[in-house]
């Protein structure tokens, strides 16, 4: 999101989910589309087999590379290079969209000098992708229009993820691929209510809407609105609030759907840090490894046990209804917050049911302005921006001018991850997802035939690696870094690169975040989950 607004002005996906089918180009950066989001990844290879290009940049021979026209295996952490090296191509052949950067963005003689710091052969050494294949990716994107640029969490989990993001962008600017059929910069959420989350609010420095808390104006329209002083400072982020939890400057947590124990990196840390608050509330649908240090917990509904919204990774609001009685004394998440804070004395909490909640956020937030329950019901799902009942909703964004009126470019300069392979840590582990299970398992590891797919973490390692080490496939191994270690059992393939294991995060068993690292990038705080470097060798314990 700190990428997108900073260059385009709307931290969200530009086009729609649909509109993969219409594109001549796919660049697929950072995402294991086909395992994270199969339904996109289904889209795709349905437009591969129409004849789209696609063009795979990953460093793990992932699924989708067997549909791929090209594959980039860049280094881990080295995208920043690889992107602004494919550009530099496509001004260099004259391959841009001069008359969209001229009409459309700022800033473009800076971006262009910038580029000088990225001849093929620099790209080539930092990103180990061979050069004719870099100049490939470029003429293959710039000449296949509409092109559309898809990116995940292999993009912003990184310590200079706004970076990578903001390359996105840029490319997307230069060829002209934003604001049409096709086209977009199209980042793939992580979790099924990311987006509606942070569009109502559930960030740190914004009210819904992503209107400014540092905005007086617009603070005035929020204190009127709930009858209430609110504070002009931004809050914390959740790789703040641990650190200040940890060190007592948060005394009380109350936290909702959320499991960081298994999700948060550094996890020992952040099971010692919420050790250390005087009060630790906890409102879930099961007890998960976090709940279980709460000192209070809240049962709440699943989804098909209440009623209300979800937005998508396309900006889709959409209802949802609900379809059985909540178990025992389980109650919908607003439902509780709303006793809580009505017993705390809070005015503004007198919803009786969620429909008047999204009355409330149409009102308070323009892209939201004509959605109701109503209209969705009687429509189905409204893309926002929807500012009024009358409007049809959005379905591509920046189709005249942008978010933030003209498009700006920025020059990036390469920043290698904060902890790369040494002699004692000499491989670098990356995490991903696997098909079958979704985050950290509160769910998925309760359903008896997907854990008959999977039913433990693996250590992926390449064959190569595997052999140095005296590794066999299915042995336990132990996976050490500067923070703690993990047991799991390795599992030997060439999908991992030599230099490189992968784990994913679902199984409470082996808590692979206990390894990985807490160095956060700077504009987003968000961890650096790809590049953590570790040791590795065959565990005493006994396979199962």
């Amino acid at each position: 999101m700190a990428g997108l607004v900073t260059t385009l002005g709307s931290g969200a996906m530009t086009n729609s989910i649909s509109d993969i089918k219409d594109a001549a180009c796919i660049l697929s950066i950072g995402s294991n589309t086909t395992t994270s989001h199969p339904v996109i990844g289904m889209r795709v290879l349905q437009a591969v087999q129409k004849g789209t290009k696609l063009i795979v940049a990953n460093p793990r021979e992932i699924d989708l590379v067997r549909y791929a026209d090209l594959w980039l295996r860049h280094r881990s952490g080295t995208d920043v290079a690889l992107l602004m090296g494919m550009m530099k191509i496509i001004v260099d052949e004259e391959l841009a969209d001069d008359s969209f950067i001229q009409q459309r963005c700022e800033n473009f003689d800076a971006f262009r000098e910038s580029l000088n710091d990225y001849p093929l052969d620099t790209v080539e050494r930092i990103t180990g992708v061979p050069a004719d294949r870099i100049v490939a990716a470029a003429r293959m994107y710039a000449t296949n229009s509409p092109a559309s640029l898809l990116y995940a969490m292999g993009i912003t989990q990184h310590s200079h993820g706004t970076d990578n993001v903001i390359a996105t962008a840029n490319l997307a600017m230069l060829t002209g691929n934003i604001g049409k059929p096709g086209s977009g910069v199209n980042p793939l959420r992580g979790q099924n209510n990311v987006q509606g989350a942070c569009d109502v609010g559930a960030l740190p420095n914004v009210y819904p809407g992503y209107q400014s808390v540092a905005d007086p104006a617009i603070r005035e329209k929020f204190e009127n609105a709930w009858d209430y002083r609110l504070n002009p400072a931004p809050g914390m982020v959740l790789t703040e609030i641990i650190p200040a939890a940890y060190e007592g400057k948060i005394k009380a947590i109350y936290l909702i759907g959320e499991n960081p124990i298994l999700s948060d990196p550094d996890a020992s840390h952040v099971e010692e840090a919420l050790k250390h608050l005087d009060f630790f509330v906890v409102q879930d649908i099961f007890l998960s490894e976090t709940a279980k240090l709460a000192d209070v917990v809240l049962p709440s509904t699943t989804f098909t046990e209440k009623e209300g919204t979800y937005t998508n990774t396309e900006r889709r609001v959409q209802l949802s209804r609900k379809a059985i009685n909540p178990a025992g004394s389980c109650k919908p998440d607003w439902w509780i917050t709303r006793q809580i804070a009505q017993r705390m004395g809070g005015k503004g909490f007198d919803y009786q049911n969620p429909a008047q909640i999204m009355q409330e956020i149409a009102r308070l937030t323009p892209s939201y302005g004509g959605i109701s329950f109503e209209r969705l019901e009687r429509e189905g799902g409204l893309q926002w921006p929807c500012p009024t009942e009358e409007h049809p909703g959005t379905p591509i964004l920046h189709t005249a001018q942008f978010t933030r009126g003209k498009g700006r470019f920025i020059p990036l300069e390469y920043k290698p991850p904060m902890e790369l392979p040494d002699d004692e840590y000499p491989l670098i582990l990356t995490t991903e997802r696997d098909l079958f299970h979704f985050h950290t398992g509160t769910m998925t590891r309760k359903v008896k035939g997907l854990n008959t797919f999977r039913s433990e973490e693996f250590v992926q390692i390449s064959p190569q690696d595997a052999e140095s080490l005296n590794i066999m496939d299915g042995d336990m191994v132990q996976v050490t870094s500067r923070r703690g270690e993990v047991t799991a059992r390795a599992q030997l393939t060439d999908i991992s690169p030599v230099g490189v294991i992968s784990m994913t995060f679902h199984f409470a068993e082996s808590p692979t975040n206990k390894v990985t690292s807490p160095a956060l990038d700077p504009v987003a705080k968000i961890p650096e989950f790809k590049v953590a470097a570790v040791r590795i060798k065959k565990s005493e314990l006994v396979p199962r």
